[in-house]
């Protein structure tokens, strides 16, 4: 890798092992160097109370966090949406699901007054936040809007 190679961290949604990829190598589909599971998965990441800080802080590309319920009608319709949309916005922008009962400190930390919502995160900063149900081409141009471009 030379000097001015561009390098992006991914935090590895099955172990959290932060690895660093070069950025014209997040299409090849790159693996964990740790559990040799998928970086850039095209299917939305679930995240834990254990692993959601430390995925939306460290992972180098936008991150876009549907916090939902399972006893949550609005938030089931929407989920083969958010599934959809994830297959067309990775490698450059990651999907992920954060269950609000079974993560309940993680999702109060930002004041989720209704659900589904999705949140976009940026080096482990909101940048924007969207309440609702959205179809998957809703959420692909919003997530695009939000998410920008990797070198943004």
């Amino acid at each position: 890798m030379s000097q001015s190679q561009v390098t992006v961290n991914l935090v590895c949604p099955g172990c959290t092992a932060v690895n660093r990829i070069p950025d014209n190598r997040l299409a090849d589909r790159p693996v964990c160097g740790n559990c040799r599971r998928s970086l850039v998965p095209d299917h939305p990441v679930d995240l834990t109370e254990a692993s959601f800080h430390k995925f939306v802080s460290r992972t180098g590309v936008p991150v876009i966090v549907d916090f939902w319920a399972e006893w949550c009608g609005p938030c089931r319709m929407m989920a083969p949406a958010f599934a959809a949309a994830s297959k067309m916005l990775s490698p450059g922008i990651l999907l992920a699901k954060l269950n609000t009962d079974d993560s309940s400190r993680a999702a109060s930390s930002f004041n989720i007054a209704s659900i589904p919502c999705l949140i976009a995160f940026r080096n482990g900063k909101e940048v924007a936040r969207r309440t609702g149900v959205m179809s998957q081409e809703q959420i692909v141009e919003w997530a695009k809007s939000v998410g920008g471009p990797l070198s943004a």
